[in-house]
């Protein structure tokens, strides 16, 4: 271990923990103080942080039955035509039960997975496909006279409705979190600079739940009066005093950072040691922008090795994503064909000039294209361009507030990423994808770095993550740390969440100008 700078170390940190104990007294104090007259479940904030993960799983059962009574409702009244009393009873029973039995054979309470991560969608994506297959074997192997019509009513609505119901108990999870409630309370071990780039992610992701309450890291200068802290946490001590600050701030989860001084012997003893105090050990790899399920354990020779799946964007996901893109985007045109005619007159009434802007762009494997959108700027927009650059936050993609060749119907159309409805044309077309990184100018590519060239490696998307996280009022980093994450973890889950939240975004019209 690295040891802490200064020649009375360990007086130092003797009275750094005996204040650190002090404040934990009196915050817990406060707590339980507050917590008394708590009519949640009648426990107080501690108790409800140990219980977080049941009370989550108990609204999501319950949301599933909900779902599956509502589905065997529809179908015991619309897709059994001639079905006698006990048959639709038998089915309004039936459907909830087999739904959430097989919920949960598809992991979809599991722990690991509640809040947090595509998982959850997941398992009510295969549980749906699994009921469709069950009832047709079960239809067969028992000769029962079943309409054809009712895996076709069930298994969608199961599948939607449980989608959304899983996307309504999220919403709630985070907005209790945001009020500090159903958090665990966390303690980082590590060295100082893994720490510090620990703590910044968790922080960067409040609605998952970790709360650090403390750190346990070596490398840090200790000397002086006031209690050292990184990233606002206050510094415990050593690796070596973890299991005193698990005690002292009663932390659920104990989060050991990528530290080298950490590991084989040390590294089980202390998980025996949380063991035996019910508290959760993550261990961080040291791998970032890799999500969950690219990452699984290979045992080798009495090791266990971390495994990571090479992203696929290529073969049958490939066809399946362009293939619900297409069948996807087709309804959307003809959804919207009464807005675009509208639009369109708009733009043709309020300013000389096409209606269509055509642009060039690049494209998977630096295709060039041209990009279809509404045009929402005069005329010589480009000409006045040059002046202009330098006034804008990100430094790569030109981005300006009460830009002066925005039009009056183009500051509406942008406000609401109207003007990007055209786009469409470009998802029927192949080149590109309803979901995906921003399509860049020729010019950004020529000032890419060699990290932001790996953007090009997928189809540009009409939304994406960017779009979602705050669009133009990213910075450039951000922006391609979010389009990098998603060409290394994409998934159809993933997709159907970023579409979902697309519209939310649009609403909301924040950082759209």
């Amino acid at each position: 271990m690295t040891d802490f700078a200064g020649a009375d170390w360990r007086e130092a940190l003797m009275g750094r923990q005996a204040v650190l104990r002090a404040d934990a007294r009196a915050s817990r104090t406060d707590e339980e103080g507050r917590g008394a007259g708590d009519a949640d479940a009648g426990m107080g904030p501690v108790s409800r942080q140990r219980t977080w993960n049941r009370a989550y799983r108990r609204r999501a059962v319950l949301a599933d039955l909900a779902v599956g009574t509502l589905t065997g409702l529809v179908t015991a009244v619309g897709a059994l035509p001639g079905g006698s009393l006990a048959q639709r009873a038998l089915v309004l029973a039936a459907v909830p039960v087999c739904w959430v039995v097989t919920l949960a054979l598809s992991h979809g309470y599991e722990r690991r997975f509640a809040g947090a991560g595509p998982e959850e969608y997941r398992a009510v994506m295969r549980s749906a496909l699994f009921l469709v297959g069950a009832t047709a074997l079960v239809s067969y192997g028992l000769e029962l006279d079943l309409p054809r019509g009712l895996p076709l009513v069930v298994a969608p609505m199961l599948f939607l409705l449980g989608l959304y119901a899983r996307h309504l108990l999220r919403r709630d999870l985070y907005r209790r979190r945001a009020l500090g409630r159903e958090t665990q309370s966390t303690v980082i071990i590590g060295n100082a600079r893994s720490v510090v780039a620990m703590i910044r992610e968790i922080n960067r992701a409040p609605d998952q739940g970790l709360k650090v309450v403390a750190a346990c890291v070596s490398g840090l200068n200790l000397s002086g009066d006031v209690p050292s802290q990184v990233e606002g946490v206050p510094v415990f001590g050593y690796p070596e005093e973890a299991m005193s600050a698990v005690d002292l701030f009663d932390a659920q989860v104990v989060a050991v950072s990528s530290d080298p001084d950490l590991h084989g012997p040390e590294l089980r003893r202390l998980a025996w040691s949380l063991e035996e105090r019910e508290v959760d050990l993550v261990v961080s790899p040291g791998l970032l922008g890799v999500a969950g399920p690219r990452l699984s354990i290979r045992p080798t020779a009495g090791m266990p090795l971390l495994h990571v799946e090479r992203p696929v964007m290529s073969g049958g996901r490939r066809v399946v994503k362009a293939t619900v893109e297409r069948l996807l985007t087709l309804v959307l045109a003809l959804v919207a064909l009464p807005v675009l005619v509208l639009i369109a007159i708009a733009i043709r009434v309020d300013s000389r000039g096409p209606v269509l802007f055509r642009q060039q762009r690049v494209g998977a494997q630096g295709r060039v294209f041209n990009m279809v959108k509404f045009r929402t700027m005069c005329v010589d927009a480009e000409a006045r361009l040059a002046q202009l650059r330098g006034d804008a936050g990100n430094d790569v993609l030109f981005k300006m507030k009460d830009d002066p060749r925005v039009t009056r119907v183009g500051r509406i159309l942008r406000r609401f990423s109207l003007d990007e409805l055209p786009q469409l044309i470009n998802v029927v077309r192949g080149e590109m994808a309803l979901v995906g990184p921003r399509p860049p100018l020729e010019r950004e590519v020529a000032a890419y770095e060699p990290d932001a060239v790996r953007r090009l490696r997928v189809k540009p998307g009409l939304t994406g993550l960017w779009q979602v996280s705050g669009r133009s009022d990213l910075s450039w980093d951000e922006s391609l740390r979010l389009d990098l994450w998603y060409v290394d973890n994409w998934c159809l889950v993933l997709d159907l969440q970023i579409l979902v939240r697309t519209a939310r975004a649009v609403l909301r019209g924040a950082g759209a100008y």
